[in-house]
């Protein structure tokens, strides 16, 4: 099979780094890619992946037996749209599709459709009246801007006059005719939890969990992601099993009810509440940097299963795949500054891209690194994933804090409390 990976950041390093362990697969391109992803796929030069109509004449005339979209950009611009009326498979849903994703208001209006547990919410297109409904909050809202922003269009302030400060400086980088979404903050624990949808048919995959702020102690400026967790020893089979009835199910029927089915792997952020399980968002995608602790895990043959979803064949979807025993943990080193002011073109050492015969216990995947003549250097925000690999997650964790240790990046941040905290509840502590 010869697969097109569309992508640069660090879970698609991590997407082209599974697909080559693959039998079935015998080539991996990758587009644009990183620093880094040479050592697992051939780069594509100088292909816009935003641009639905390129995609689609690089991809017929290369004859790739399979397409996977990475980041939500593409999707949002229609690219699975474009590759589907060209009969190339494409993993990855149609652009109306992925507004589960791209627009928060249209996601709630499904949940609430389908009968899927969701946060209470008002939908606002004015700063000043978004400001005064924060105001007027019992709590301090959680504000959502109704566009991509990079992972970043999320804040969960911790006082009112914090909320509204989020609001404004929303507005004031937000496209024309934008829209902010005001939500309920709930309480209770959070998890990522995965499943591959083709139509109405849905497989489970894993859940995981996250670290969104910045700092220690979840303190600091909500990012991209800067670690996260795989498997999560309080959400086990019996939940994700319940997941798949109670949320995915039901947005898979209703999206398909509605013409515009969904293909590809939905995430839901749910928060576990009292009263159940609430749907906090949906991406359209691996998220980032989960894919780097799921992807490891992951047993069988992913590229037979992503081209079932692709062709709605559900004996590929639920043969092809399966989760192994043993944990992953990602630690995320990141730029100095980031994420309001990155700092870039610093050299980077100690940090040799996986490749396909790289099975751990350490594995690293680039994101913001670019190749130069004499090693890497920074060129984003998330410069790379340190994933460590072991029997659980103690000893994931010390693996991957490990291969930290050997990295050098002037100014670098990073984490130093990935899983420990879910170490401590193991412990009783």
């Amino acid at each position: 099979m010869r697969v097109l990976v569309l992508g640069g950041g660090g879970r698609e390093h991590a997407l082209a780094w599974r697909l080559a362990r693959d039998e079935s697969v015998a080539r991996v391109r990758i587009a644009p890619g990183n620093g880094g992803t040479a050592a697992v796929a051939e780069t594509v030069v100088d292909l816009p992946i935003g641009d639905p109509a390129a995609v689609a004449r690089h991809a017929g005339r290369e004859r790739y037996d399979l397409v996977v979209i990475g980041p939500e950009a593409p999707l949002a611009a229609g690219v699975a749209d474009a590759l589907h009326a060209a009969s190339i498979p494409v993993f990855g849903p149609t652009r109306e599709a992925a507004r589960l994703e791209s627009s928060k208001v249209f996601a709630k209006e499904q949940l609430q459709r389908a009968g899927v547990a969701t946060a209470g919410g008002e939908v606002f297109g004015d700063a000043e009246e978004a400001a005064a409904h924060a105001r007027s909050s019992e709590r301090p809202p959680v504000v959502k801007a109704d566009w991509l922003a990079a992972g970043k269009g999320v804040v969960v302030p911790d006082t009112t006059e914090a909320a509204q400060v989020a609001i404004r400086d929303l507005f004031e980088g937000a496209p024309r005719g934008a829209l902010v979404l005001l939500e309920e903050r709930l309480s209770g624990r959070e998890v990522s939890v995965f499943a591959l949808v083709s139509d109405e048919l849905v497989v489970p995959l894993a859940a995981a969990c996250d670290y969104k702020r910045l700092r220690d102690g979840d303190e600091g400026p909500n990012t991209g992601g800067m670690g996260a967790y795989a498997p999560v020893p309080w959400f086990g089979q019996a939940d994700l099993e319940q997941a798949v009835a109670s949320i995915f199910e039901p947005i898979a029927w209703r999206m398909a009810r509605d013409g515009t089915p969904y293909r590809g792997v939905l995430y839901a952020g749910l928060m576990l509440t009292e009263a159940g399980p609430v749907v906090l968002e949906f991406n359209a995608r691996f998220g980032d940097p989960e894919a780097q602790v799921l992807l490891p895990l992951l047993e069988g043959d992913l590229a037979a299963a992503l081209l079932g979803v692709a062709r709605g064949d559900r004996h590929a979807m639920e043969g092809s795949l399966g989760i192994g025993t043993g944990a992953a943990v990602a630690v995320v080193v990141a730029s100095d500054g980031y994420p309001e002011a990155t700092a870039v073109g610093l050299p980077l050492t100690g940090a040799e891209p996986s490749g396909p015969n790289d099975g751990g216990p350490l594995l690293c995947f680039h994101a913001g690194t670019v190749a130069t003549g004499s090693g890497y250097e920074s060129s984003g925000g998330r410069v790379l994933s340190l994933v460590g690999l072991g029997p659980d997650l103690a000893a994931a964790r010390e693996a991957a804090y490990r291969g930290l240790a050997g990295i050098h990046l002037e100014g670098s941040q990073h984490r130093t409390d990935i899983a420990l905290r879910e170490l401590a509840r193991l412990a009783g502590t």
